[in-house]
């Protein structure tokens, strides 16, 4: 089995963060230039990683403001 692209080893760690708790609904995440640095990825694979991220409602982008961890809706 392949291994996974950068984006999809980037949005499992965001992913890990949300669902530890260590993020909650609100939080800011890092710029995308602290992510590009913190793991080494260009400004491409932080994008995709993030849109995957919103795809599924975990988090939200204010535009110019930053990408915040998203309510989540329970039940």
């Amino acid at each position: 089995m392949p291994a996974k692209p950068k984006w999809a080893r980037l949005a499992d760690h965001i992913r890990a963060r949300i669902e530890s708790g260590e993020w909650v609904p609100g939080d800011k995440l890092p710029s995308t230039a602290q992510l590009k640095v913190e793991h080494g990825v260009s400004q491409t694979v932080v994008r995709q990683a993030i849109l995957v991220l919103q795809t599924q409602g975990l988090v939200e982008g204010v535009h110019g403001v930053g990408v915040f961890v998203a309510e989540r809706a329970e039940g």
